[in-house]
């Protein structure tokens, strides 16, 4: 759970360099999984919630852009408060 809480934390800060395994660990605490496609769109499902599609930078890397759509979706800025004070 620490380990989450870093991965967690990191995205709250928006770095322009987040790799696609840290979006690809992040998902799939949060339960999504990752649907097989070709090229650099990344598609992940969670039933019940919307699809978040990841486009890669070089195969490696995820724009700020959608570090922010991340954050947004999952609501991480809550949830991180709402472990903070457990």
């Amino acid at each position: 759970m620490a380990t989450l809480r870093k991965l967690v934390e990191r995205f709250l800060a928006e770095p322009p360099d987040v790799t696609f395994t840290e979006v690809q660990t992040l998902l799939g605490a949060f339960g999504y999984r990752e649907r097989p496609t070709k090229g650099s769109h990344h598609i992940f499902v969670q039933a019940g919630h919307s699809i978040i599609t990841v486009p890669t930078v070089g195969g490696r890397r995820v724009k700020r852009t959608y570090v922010k759509k991340i954050n947004d979706l999952l609501g991480l800025e809550e949830w991180y408060e709402t472990g903070k004070n457990s």
